[in-house]
């Protein structure tokens, strides 16, 4: 097996998922193309020896829909020979896209690709494919799918954990985003040209925001659990005797746009194009949790990878962890036993935000550029999924 590298890991601005966003008026392949062009420019690449393009892609609908990781890539001009595939594992989409593309380099298969994700929250909404499991109540029950703020009342349920503890997780989040943007740590950030002017900062970083404030928001996501969630969720869990609403809009992910692209490669490619790379991806791993948590497969994936390569948390540097609503960290701090310090050090996607099949490869390139501002050695990304799903990264700076 070949040792496997990142050289490059680049993104779009996060930017809000509204009208007024920054990257509303590009559509995916319209954003992803200044990407695809900085990613040759910057490394000098010869695209003819890129194989494949594998973008993690979770509402697959109308512009993001018939295979965005090969049509963007056409439209970006890149060779035909350049392959192109669209996985979908829910929010963990591209770090299942980055793995994939380890696991084939590492097979041999190929000398260098490009790994990433898009998602256009603005453009094409959330649940906007019309997934029966998400639509019809029953069906999900049935299937035992429930919509992520449900599971994440649930984790904090059995946790025990308090709406207090769970606003502290987004106070701490936005004031570490905040700092990050003041001392300019975002350094794979790309900026993209609209009719606007160049989109350059994360646009979701509520810099004043209060643990008052905080506190005034009302539960987001009582009115499922009235519907059948809570009923669904206290049948598996007979001990417990009530679902506790601790998650707002204030401690949840925050929606958005954006988009980031990874070059992974062996050994020789480093050697053809004369650049050193950033990392090794050491190993990957994916896992499954408790499916009515829906999105605590983060935790599971890590502990996971963590087992496989014997490992403690202990001797991880950091920690990029998807802030999947306030619970799962607490749920993560509780379960790995992070030192708090090590994990998500530049704030998390409650306050950044959350582009659904971008994220993992977005917490891939903070990972990279702070264990390089730090000069630490070894870190994990893990993005959980609905239904409990999980996918996670060791990385190793070089």
């Amino acid at each position: 097996m070949k040792q496997v590298f990142i050289y490059d890991a680049i993104r779009s601005a996060r930017t809000k998922a509204k009208p007024d966003g920054g990257l509303h008026e590009l559509t995916p392949s319209e954003l992803l193309k200044p990407l695809y062009d900085a990613l040759a420019s910057r490394n000098q690449l010869d695209l003819n020896v890129i194989t494949e393009v594998i973008l993690g892609c979770v509402t697959q609908y109308g512009e993001q829909a018939a295979n965005i990781a090969k049509t963007s890539v056409l439209y970006a001009g890149w060779p035909e020979s350049v392959a192109g595939l669209t996985v979908h594992r829910f929010c963990s989409s591209s770090v299942d896209a980055i793995a994939l593309a380890g696991l084939k380099i590492a097979a041999g298969q190929s000398t260098a690709m490009v790994a990433g994700g898009i998602e256009m929250m603005s453009r094409v909404p959330m649940l906007s494919d019309h997934a029966r499991v998400f639509n019809d109540p029953d069906y999900a029950l049935a299937h035992q799918m429930l919509l992520m703020g449900s599971g994440a009342d649930l984790i904090a349920t059995r946790l025990g954990v308090s709406r207090e503890a769970c606003d502290a997780v987004a106070h701490q989040s936005q004031q570490r985003a905040a700092q990050a943007q003041r001392e300019e740590r975002f350094r794979s950030i790309i900026a993209i040209e609209t009719s606007r002017g160049w989109i350059d900062q994360d646009e979701c970083v509520r810099r004043e925001l209060t643990p008052e404030n905080l506190a005034a928001l009302p539960p987001a996501f009582a009115a499922l659990g009235a519907a059948g969630a809570d009923q669904a969720q206290l049948e598996r869990f007979p001990a417990l005797t009530a679902i506790q609403h601790v998650h707002t809009a204030g401690n949840s992910p925050a929606m958005c746009d954006a988009a980031a692209l990874v070059l992974l490669g062996d050994e020789q490619l480093g050697k053809t194009l004369g650049i050193e790379p950033k990392a090794r991806l050491i190993s990957s791993t994916t896992a499954c949790a408790e499916p009515l948590e829906v999105v605590s497969g983060c935790v599971t994936a890590a502990q996971k990878l963590l087992q496989e390569q014997q490992r403690s948390a202990h001797r991880i540097d950091l920690f990029e962890i998807h802030e999947a609503f306030a619970a799962t960290i607490l749920k993560a701090r509780h379960a790995l036993e992070i030192d708090i310090d090590k994990l998500n050090v530049n704030g998390g996607v409650i306050a950044l935000g959350h582009p659904m099949g971008a994220t993992g490869a977005i917490m891939t390139g903070t990972l990279i550029d702070e264990l390089q501002r730090q000069q630490l050695t070894t870190g994990i990304v893990a993005a959980s999924g609905a239904a409990g799903s999980g996918s996670a990264l060791l990385l190793e700076r070089c």
